[in-house]
């Protein structure tokens, strides 16, 4: 089985804004449309890049990133009980944004890496493989 991937909106936002760690993104995306990975992101995350992507560069480009976010092999998963109580576990435990706990929840369920630049998952280092997008990918 092919190594398991969970974005959380940092990565995703990098890549939408060719930020630092966009390349990494950009090639996880291509290996998953390749079948050699499985790239995930819940419906909360994407959800968090929306009103991001909207706030910052307005509509047409939210619809755009959505278009281009649909074209590709990310699997948006929804958030059913299992995931919303697991979340609720990480953000009772931890001192974390609750959408960043979704994130989390589900690299936990999925077994996968999560990958973001976001500061906020380092208590979560020793719990969770985390691939750090750091400001020295290129």
């Amino acid at each position: 089985m092919s190594e398991s991937f969970v974005l959380d909106s940092f990565a995703l936002l990098a890549l939408l804004g060719g930020e630092p760690g966009s390349d990494m993104v950009a090639d996880l995306l291509r290996q998953a449309q390749g079948g050699e990975t499985h790239l995930l992101m819940t419906w909360v995350n994407i959800g968090e890049v929306a009103y991001i992507v909207e706030r910052r560069w307005g509509m047409g480009r939210l619809h755009s990133a959505l278009a281009m976010v649909e074209a590709t092999a990310l699997e948006m998963v929804p958030i059913e009980r299992e995931l919303a109580l697991m979340a609720a576990h990480i953000k009772a435990e931890y001192p974390v944004a609750f959408a960043d706990t979704f994130a989390a929840a589900l690299a936990q369920h999925a077994g996968a890496t999560l990958v973001t630049g976001d500061p906020e998952f380092q208590p979560l280092d020793d719990v969770l493989d985390i691939h750090w997008l750091t400001q020295g990918e290129h």
